[in-house]
């Protein structure tokens, strides 16, 4: 059997969650008619205290909506250099919304209002008008790193004096929340949009939800719409969603104690050049040079499963799949590497 740490994504619904998604009560959403999206979109909505939502098929999706709803054509957007948005979206930023983007290279995936300060363009032709600054959290590049309320806070302050839009890329919030006991209210008051993926630790098949004001998501379902990403009868994986928010979050900080586990035993392999610190359920750690072929023959001999980040970086990610039996089975593999 795999044990599989590729991803929090790869998780498929227990039978509960399917039954829920089965017996839902579904109408045609394109036409604002099904019941569950809206109960899914009005849950999140009050647990960030912020004002609508909006269903979209990815967090991708999410994240490119909100970047065009925040900008126009020439404006820049401010993230850290190892972001989702930059990274993995396809070049999304350029060719949806005719953006540039100005990376800072932060603390873990995680960018100071000092580092901000010093990137805001001045109001000059010459640069493209700052317009946007956009913080992931956790960070998946910065291994599972959580930014502290306070930054977040200070650095919300200088957006709203200054007229910037602040966008959360909250693809992995329950993460944090759950790992930093901070309330979600307090995200829904510093941020003007926030994403937020139901198809990773939270187990849902498919899905994520835009939060903002209710002119934003307006704006934002018309996007979504050019995009392709309005849905019809929906409410299945909406039902889906909800029954991942009424039964999922707390179990995360399973994942991160296993999590955890693994940071320590790798902190303690001769084959480990380096590992990022763990805070929530990510692992991403170096392999010294000597190492990387006998290292990635022996994962994959015992069929466990890995993403690469670069050629010698390694990423596992835990989740509801993960149990403890397969968590000694990995760490008996890895001890044999010593």
């Amino acid at each position: 059997m795999n044990i599989d740490l590729r991803s929090d994504t790869i998780t498929i619904p227990c039978n509960k969650m399917l039954k829920t998604m089965m017996s839902a009560n579904v109408g045609d959403d394109v036409w604002e008619e099904d019941f569950k999206v809206k109960e899914l979109e009005k849950k999140l909505s009050a647990m960030f205290g912020m004002e609508s939502g909006l269903f979209c098929p990815s967090g991708t999706m999410a994240n490119q909506i909100a970047i065009r709803v925040h900008t126009k054509i020439g404006d820049q957007v401010i993230c850290d250099s190892s972001s989702h948005i930059y990274n993995y979206e396809g070049g999304g930023a350029a060719s949806n919304s005719g953006v540039s983007i100005k990376l800072i290279d932060g603390d873990f995936g995680k960018i100071s209002l000092n580092q901000i300060k010093s990137c805001i363009n001045p109001d000059d032709p010459h640069y493209p008008r700052t317009k946007l600054i956009a913080l992931e959290n956790t960070s998946n590049k910065g291994g599972g790193s959580c930014y502290d309320m306070e930054s977040i806070i200070e650095i919300s302050d200088f957006c709203k004096k200054n007229n910037f839009g602040i966008h959360l890329d909250g693809a992995r919030i329950f993460n944090a929340l759950v790992a930093t006991n901070q309330n979600p209210i307090e995200y829904g008051k510093a941020f003007d949009s926030i994403s937020i993926c139901l198809s990773k630790g939270l187990g849902a098949p498919i899905g994520s939800v835009l939060l903002g004001k209710k002119d934003f998501i307006y704006n934002a379902k018309r996007v979504r719409k050019t995009l392709g990403g309005g849905m019809r009868q929906v409410g299945y994986l909406a039902a889906a969603g909800i029954f991942a928010l009424e039964n999922n979050i707390n179990r995360l900080l399973d994942d991160h104690k296993r999590a955890n586990r693994i940071y320590e035993v790798l902190l303690n392999c001769k084959f480990v050049k380096y590992v990022k610190p763990c805070e929530t359920n990510i692992i991403i750690f170096q392999l010294h040079s000597q190492y990387i072929s006998n290292t990635l023959n022996v994962l994959d001999q015992n069929k466990i499963l890995y993403s690469r980040f670069g050629e010698d970086m390694i990423r596992f990610v835990t989740h509801l799949h993960f149990t403890d039996k397969q968590l000694v089975s990995l760490i008996k593999v890895l001890n044999s590497l010593n």
